[in-house]
């Protein structure tokens, strides 16, 4: 069988989570590959909201056995209450359910710390980060310093690794940024005990899943973030720090592509950011409210994570046919078209403009889109309701052509389109 990716085709928060619970219906194991819990995917399961930041979000479908690849950066305190949750409401999170890479690496409370120091020290300049540690986590794994959760398997490992690296941040965070230190020795106890409650978690998720696939079993590899995020090919530095694409799904679970299937790029029906950076597409004033919601619904425009409110405008074909380069995408699904209902005309970017001259891809990547002014043009918009549409036909023409003209922009079938927050609420192409 072969392993089916779910990337984000923008900023994040496309909408990954609902198409990789979509999906994990047919899927034997559901496989995360990079970030942290500065990533959130929402599932609505009836009246039951999940809100997700490590777990891959196949494990509301019971029987699906979740991976954590070497890919990821986990807080072990962050994965330990999400599993704590997730057992109150009734969802089996043994360690017969849940894979944790040796290879993953632990955020510790230094890591946060340096996070937040290093935000405050850019002043002005902030790239908008989460303030979790994930980019602290990352730099030591870079620099061959961090910590794995392998270490974890050995009390006496783990114990001397974080008082190691926590002594060395406290002189950092100190000296270099005057910023609170953390308690080391505290710590050290507090991280004993997640070592003793993970160990059972624990394996090599790469043989794992390799095996999987070689035994004809359905992998599914869910991304967090997105294409637009990506620390080598995104909107730099206003970046993650890992590789939120087809390769770092290669990359972070430890197989190669003979095995690659469908590679789905998710995107919603317009365009949204949290935090600093470009967006050619945004929108201000009336037209913005309308598309990001006033707050008071999970479906609205605030981040999973954060709670920011999201910047929002016309969805950007320049840099999703960028994402569909960089990512190989087989297929595109769409999500919130139902938020695109009552506007009486949908912009849609297809291509940039500078000095007069027309570009209908990006000249020199997505890092300084400051010259370039987007060249719309304008569909017929709908005022429906679309949300109990199940079957393409239930959708009006003006929707039906606003998906075709997707496929035509870009050469991609369009196979899922979600119309709602809830599960059911969604037709499939394919």
């Amino acid at each position: 069988m072969p392993l089916n990716l779910i990337i984000g085709a923008q900023w994040g928060d496309e909408g990954k989570g609902r198409v990789t619970d979509l999906l994990a219906e047919d899927a034997d194991v559901v496989a995360r590959f990079s970030g942290g819990d500065n990533a959130g995917h929402s599932v609505t399961v009836g009246d039951q909201l999940f809100k997700l930041h490590l777990i891959p979000s196949g494990i509301i479908q019971s029987g699906t056995i979740c991976c954590m690849g070497s890919g990821m950066v986990i807080n072990p305190k962050k994965l330990i209450e999400e599993m704590d949750r997730l057992e109150e409401l009734g969802i089996d999170v043994s360690p017969a359910r849940v894979h944790i890479s040796g290879a993953a690496h632990v955020i510790t409370p230094a890591h946060i710390l340096l996070d937040g120091a290093k935000e405050l020290q850019r002043g002005e300049e902030q790239i908008g980060t989460t303030k979790r540690g994930i980019g602290p986590a990352y730099t030591d794994k870079t620099a061959r310093s961090g910590i794995r959760f392998e270490a974890m398997l050995d009390p006496e490992k783990i114990a001397q690794k974080m008082s190691a690296h926590l002594t060395q941040a406290s002189l950092l965070l100190e000296n270099v940024y005057a910023y609170e230190t953390p308690a080391i020795e505290e710590s050290v106890q507090t991280y004993l005990r997640y070592a003793e409650r993970l160990r059972p978690y624990i394996t090599e998720v790469g043989s794992f899943v390799a095996e999987a696939l070689s035994n004809g079993q359905n992998v599914l590899a869910e991304g967090a973030q997105g294409t637009l995020l990506d620390l080598d090919h995104g909107t730099y530095p206003f970046v993650t720090s890992s590789h939120p694409t087809t390769a770092g799904a290669l990359l972070g679970l430890g197989v190669g592509p003979a095995h690659l299937g469908r590679i789905i790029g998710v995107t919603k029906a317009f365009q949204t950011r949290v935090g600093e950076g470009p967006f050619p597409t945004e929108l201000s004033g009336k037209l913005a409210d309308q598309l990001r919601g006033s707050g008071e619904n999970p479906w609205d425009e605030f981040g999973t994570t954060t709670g920011r409110p999201r910047r929002v405008g016309w969805l950007d074909g320049v840099l999703l046919r960028y994402a569909q380069r960089v990512n190989g995408f087989t297929e595109l699904a769409i999500t919130k078209l139902d938020i695109l209902s009552g506007f009486n005309a949908i912009r849609f970017c297809k291509a940039y403009s500078a000095e007069s001259k027309t570009f209908e891809t990006l000249p020199a990547g997505p890092a300084d889109l400051a010259p370039y002014e987007p060249v719309f043009e304008t569909l017929d918009g709908w005022d429906e309701n679309i949300t109990s549409a199940r079957k393409w036909s239930d959708l009006p023409a003006q929707a039906q052509a606003y998906i075709e003209h997707l496929e035509a922009f870009t050469g991609l079938p369009v196979s899922i389109i979600s119309v709602g927050p809830e599960r059911d609420q969604v037709i499939r192409r394919a």
